[in-house]
């Protein structure tokens, strides 16, 4: 009887991005060329939905296995339990991929950024200084998943300059940010908001489209809209859903710490200007705090820019 052959596998990530990452690569899920799907029959052969049903089988881990696997991956560096962190969170980096789809059509390469992403922030991960990590690691994902985006389409999707950069960024947070107060999020508001034009406020917006990144996960992932949702692979068991694994309370009260600490610090003008801009439920337009200290609006712009830089050194020193 002649051997059956092994269908070949094809990692999810690439050995080419970092020695000290390999052991962890071989772990993850792998996904098996469409020729060879036919020995499996399964009920799809997209690539995604695959990779999808092949983590389901990663249960999200609870608050007290989570806390002992990385106390001991603290104390012992064992690679074993990296791997099993890696593996338990990789729901998370297809949730938070998702978001920027619209911005990168093809959702297996910022899946594969963001797993990297994920094994960094298992590495450096401090379990003692409080927040989940969970909420720890969705920094890096969306960190390595952006930089992967604006490496790929510098050019044609988000542009070189500053501006454009900062649209990229932020032009959707702002979107849902005056929507809750009530506001039309009209360009021309937008642009005064975000320091920006007027006319790259539109070229963004036409750019990454209505949604600014993300896509429903209440959408069928089989063919003619068959089969399960993502929201419903992305659940946790526990009942929280995906943002809340994320958003968790723990590293929200963490974050709001660092940043009081970072406030006091400030000189009194720059504090006023702080809260009044980027602490207020309903900030004030930078033209009312410039009659207010009786500077122009461009200089008010200034020191919030710098502001926001001394805040992201501040932060990025805590989380290192």
């Amino acid at each position: 009887m002649a051997k059956k052959k092994t269908p070949k596998k094809v990692e999810v990530l690439p050995k080419e991005k970092g020695k000290e990452l390999q052991t962890v690569v071989k772990s993850l899920p792998a996904i098996l060329p469409a020729k060879d799907i036919t020995v499996f029959k399964p009920a799809v052969t997209d690539p995604l939905a695959l990779y999808l049903r092949e983590i389901r089988k990663y249960d999200v881990l609870s608050p007290e296995q989570e806390k002992a696997l990385t106390t001991s991956l603290a104390k012992t560096g064992d690679i074993d339990v990296a791997k099993k962190l890696v593996l338990h969170n990789l729901r998370l980096v297809v949730k938070i991929a998702m978001e920027y789809q619209s911005a990168y059509q093809n959702v297996m390469d910022l899946i594969q950024e963001g797993n990297i992403g994920l094994m960094k922030a298992v590495s450096k991960y401090d379990p003692t200084k409080g927040a989940k990590l969970s909420y720890y690691a969705s920094w890096w994902i969306k960190s390595y998943i952006l930089k992967f985006i604006l490496d790929n389409f510098r050019l044609v999707k988000i542009g070189t300059t500053n501006e454009q950069k900062k649209l990229f960024y932020n032009l959707f947070k702002e979107k849902e940010k005056l929507a809750k107060m009530g506001l039309d999020a009209d360009p021309k508001l937008l642009a005064e908001n975000l320091g920006v034009s007027e006319k790259a406020v539109i070229s963004m917006d036409q750019r990454l489209g209505p949604t600014g990144g993300e896509i429903s996960i209440d959408k069928p992932i089989g063919p003619s809209g068959e089969g399960p949702t993502l929201s419903d692979i992305l659940a946790d068991p526990l009942g929280k859903t995906p943002e809340e694994i994320v958003e968790n309370s723990q590293g929200l009260e963490l974050l709001k710490g660092h940043l009081n600490e970072f406030v006091a610090k400030l000189k009194p003008r720059d504090k006023e200007i702080f809260k009044k801009r980027l602490l207020s439920e309903v900030p004030l337009t930078l033209q009312s705090i410039a009659d207010d200290f009786g500077v122009t609006r461009e200089r008010i712009r200034q020191i919030e820019a710098r502001l926001l830089k001394n805040l992201k050194v501040y932060m990025s020193d805590i989380i290192r």
